[in-house]
């Protein structure tokens, strides 16, 4: 039955926790093939497991699982996973171990939630060019360490039999803006994505990666077609990547519902014009009213012959042979006794990564710099104790400020801990022999906050700032301004990308760990104020 193909090759998520009458008929009218889970779908372990078994059960089919969990900023689940730090961090640890065994956690993790496909890891290499999408969630700017890392982690997954997908081909590292938002322009010629971008991708391949997920921006030089982003590109999609290297994993689209899609077509043209680039899977993850337009866009299309019945087929076989590498849905869950023991394992070597990978940064970078790498004579060094070189004291009165996190919770996955963030900063400054006031403000810091802010800095013998993206939130660059025009001693601590560095004053103490995680806030403290 043609529909039951077609549906075998869609991606879709729901919403909420729990499987409604809904959500069971529009996957059995659309025949849909594949779930993608988010943090809106997730309580507790317990909760995930029972929502997959209550759709598979009712549709009487298993369905392909499928989730984003790429560690450090990108993490959809709140419970039954390790959160790691992010890539950008594995990346300044050059150790291509701590990589795989991210990828045999995640594994183990995913497997018992009960995930098939894990989109990652993300293979992107950076440039100079700003990046405000990308960013941290990529190991770097050398392509042959984000080819050795991904290889190494994807290896990792795998072998614990979760399937990686390698994205975002053929390279979105140069991106400077959002495809979520809207349609990026990207100038890369053929010679740069030999020589650099496609690097990553083609080591994924030689490792056996199971599934690639393409992006969705314009590459004028790659393919001069108008308005023919990567995701409707033929010449890219079926000709280079199934047919010129001899692909034969499944290929995935990134989400059309995505603002760089919409901005040229409607979203089942869109569906349509992705299946014909040779994507095997097609991924709507949020509004049902769009799933049924990719589904019914698909089907007249095939009834057209528009599409080809036999790429329809080719595909099918391939998604499931994809689904095949997995006899059970949940891999089984272990003796208490053994869980408390991996836990104790994984915290372990997220210690280990972050004290390798917490990196002290020059405040004079240059405009849009990307400024990650292993210290040098020009960067400020933190070293010493009681004292440390940048003059950060544990005798001194410390005024710590920090942004509210949770403000992004209804976007992101937050760890609970943050729930209490400035008793959590006061206790863990305490532990360090400091004597702290926490100042909590928004992340879109008002006036009055960031008053409250320089005139507690101005009265602290030193003062902590925590900074989340002043290149996107100007109310972080005037936060960070202020408060750095009155601090009598500061240290900034930069708590996703580190191109913020540039906006901040000569002598100023610069320190990162690529992210906002709690392992990577300890590995900041640790930095400052333990180091011998």
């Amino acid at each position: 039955m043609i529909e039951q193909l077609i549906g075998s090759r869609l991606v879709f998520g729901i919403p909420g926790t729990k499987i409604t009458p809904e959500i069971v008929r529009h996957f059995q009218e659309t025949h849909c093939g594949g779930l993608i889970l988010y943090r809106i779908n997730f309580e507790s372990p317990d909760q995930i497991r029972k929502l997959i078994n209550d759709l598979e059960n009712a549709l009487e089919r298993r369905l392909l699982v499928c989730c984003d969990h790429e560690g450090g900023r990108v993490i959809m689940f709140g419970g039954g996973v390790t959160v790691f730090p992010s890539s950008q961090a594995f990346g300044i640890t050059g150790n291509t171990a701590y990589a795989r065994s991210q990828g045999e956690f995640e594994a183990r993790e995913l497997r018992r939630l009960g995930i098939d496909v894990n989109f990652a890891p993300v293979l992107d290499v950076l440039t100079e060019t700003f990046s405000p999408n990308i960013g941290i969630r990529a190991y770097g700017r050398d392509a042959d360490l984000v080819a050795r890392m991904g290889a190494a982690r994807i290896s990792g997954m795998q072998g614990g039999g979760l399937s990686a997908c390698a994205k975002h081909f053929p390279g979105l590292g140069q991106a400077p803006v959002d495809a979520h938002l809207t349609l990026p322009t990207l100038p890369t010629t053929w010679e740069e994505m030999l020589k650099i971008h496609l690097v990553p991708f083609m080591l994924a391949m030689k490792a056996g990666v199971d599934g690639i997920m393409t992006s969705h921006p314009l590459y004028p030089n790659l393919d001069s077609a108008p308005e023919t982003p990567i995701t409707f590109s033929r010449k890219l999609v079926r000709d280079f990547l199934r047919n010129e290297t001899g692909y034969k994993g499944v290929i995935f689209s990134d989400d059309l519902e995505m603002g760089a899609v919409r901005e040229l077509c409607p979203i089942g043209e869109a569906a349509v014009r992705s299946a014909d680039a040779g994507h095997d899977m097609i991924l709507s993850c949020h509004d049902m009213k769009a799933q049924k337009e990719v589904y019914r866009a698909l089907v007249d299309a095939y009834g057209s012959k528009r599409l080809e019945h036999g790429d329809l087929e080719e595909s099918a076989a391939r998604i499931k042979k994809l689904q095949s590498r997995r006899k059970d849905r949940f891999a089984p869950l272990p003796e208490p006794a053994l869980v408390q023991k991996e836990n104790e394992e994984a915290r372990a070597l997220v210690r280990e990564i972050c004290e390798h990978s917490v990196t002290a940064l020059s405040s004079e970078p240059s405009p849009r710099q990307f400024v990650s790498r292993g210290p040098s004579k020009k960067e400020i060094l933190i070293h010493g104790s009681p004292t440390t070189t940048s003059g950060m004291t544990q005798a001194k009165t410390t005024c710590v400020i920090f942004p509210h996190l949770y403000d992004l919770s209804d976007k992101i996955m937050i760890e609970k801990e943050f729930s209490g963030e400035a008793a959590l900063l006061a206790g863990r400054c305490r532990a360090l022999g400091l004597e702290p006031s926490v100042k909590i403000v928004s992340i879109e810091t008002s006036d009055p906050e960031i008053s409250e802010a320089q005139e507690l800095s101005s009265k602290s013998g030193q003062t902590l700032l925590f900074i989340y993206d002043a290149h996107l939130f100007p109310a972080q660059k005037r936060l960070l301004d202020a408060v750095q025009s009155a601090a009598n001693n500061l240290a900034v601590v930069l708590l996703r990308d580190v191109y913020d560095a540039e906006y901040v004053k000569e002598g100023a103490t610069v320190v990162t760990n690529y992210g906002f995680r709690l392992c990577d806030i300890d590995a900041v403290l640790w930095k400052l104020f333990v180091v011998k």
